[in-house]
């Protein structure tokens, strides 16, 4: 098995260049190493290939029939080589991307389809669930998360800031009255989702983390019900601001305890370490930046931290 291809290119170079010592100096290595290398291509194919001495070098009868097939493998190389090459600034491709559910719908759809008028040579992929998905085994280029990252194969950009805050319809509101602070939360109803549902809020108080520990009216595994169970009275739930900004831009939903800040989590763009993103990747992140920044979200996503 030929399992350099520095020793093709070395043995190449000696045939066209008719000896040791030309290919030694096109590759711009010593003598003592192009002998090396022929010597271990030799002994890995288990036949001479070149009959030499010290000014020139010949081919045996195998080493004609191998350098044919030599000189396949490698103009096959520099083929793939020039194409990559000629891709680095081409948007174009499939892009595998995943994103929570409610944040996807929202912002991540619209940016696809906007970024396929643009790029026309872009296929999207696009998996929206609130679970982590594994991207190194699953194959994704590219997730949008929101929270820490913990896993030391992948590299995050923060992509924006992300409040969290609590929220209830006003009619809710009116009839139940308004909490003024955490403890007042008890007398309530409270709405908390996730997989598994979260049993707590965290609070960022002055000393610390606050831990405010839930029992909950209403449980549900998917983040949209509790944002529709919210609105339609059913109680106080705690929503991530890109999900919510549309609904208190109307009044559909007022944002409760503004003065106790709750723990953040950014939201950011995670990928594969130690590899360079694809153009069509590269170009989605600004793409999405620039429709982030657009949003009616974004303006509520950069009030200060109360």
């Amino acid at each position: 098995m030929i399992e350099d291809l520095g020793e093709l290119r070395t043995f190449d170079r000696i045939v066209r260049g008719g000896s040791l010592s030309a290919a030694a100096r096109e590759l711009r290595v010593s003598l003592a190493v192009v002998s090396k290398r022929l010597t271990a291509l030799e002994r890995r194919l288990q036949v001479r290939l070149l009959n030499r001495s010290t000014r020139r070098a010949s081919l045996t009868d195998e080493g004609v029939l191998f350098h044919e097939h030599c000189c396949r493998v490698l103009e096959a190389v520099d083929a793939a080589e020039a194409a990559l090459e000629q891709r680095q600034d081409v948007v174009a491709g499939v892009l595998k991307l995943t994103a929570p559910n409610g944040f996807g719908r929202r912002h991540v759809v619209p940016a696809v389809r906007s970024f396929q008028r643009a790029h026309p040579g872009v296929r999207v992929h696009l998996s929206l669930r609130d679970e982590l998905v594994d991207l190194i085994g699953d194959g994704v280029e590219l997730a949008l998360r929101y929270g820490a990252l913990d896993d030391s194969r992948l590299v995050a950009r923060e992509l924006a800031p992300n409040r969290r805050i609590l929220c209830a319809a006003p009619e809710y509101l009116r009839r139940r009255g308004v909490p003024r602070c955490i403890e007042d939360l008890r007398d309530h109803d409270l709405i908390a989702s996730g997989s598994p549902p979260v049993t707590q809020w965290l609070f960022a108080g002055p000393d610390g983390t606050v831990a405010f520990p839930l029992e909950a009216t209403t449980l549900c595994d998917d983040g949209d019900a509790a944002q529709v169970l919210a609105v339609q009275g059913a109680g106080i739930a705690r929503k991530s601001i890109w999900d919510v900004a549309e609904d208190l831009h109307t009044g559909r939903l007022v944002e409760v305890l503004p003065h106790f800040a709750l723990a953040t989590s950014p939201l950011s763009a995670v990928h594969g370490s130690g590899k360079q993103l694809a153009p069509r990747v590269r170009v989605f992140l600004e793409h999405m930046v620039q429709q982030l920044r657009e949003s009616v979200a974004w303006g509520y996503a950069n009030i200060p931290t109360r």
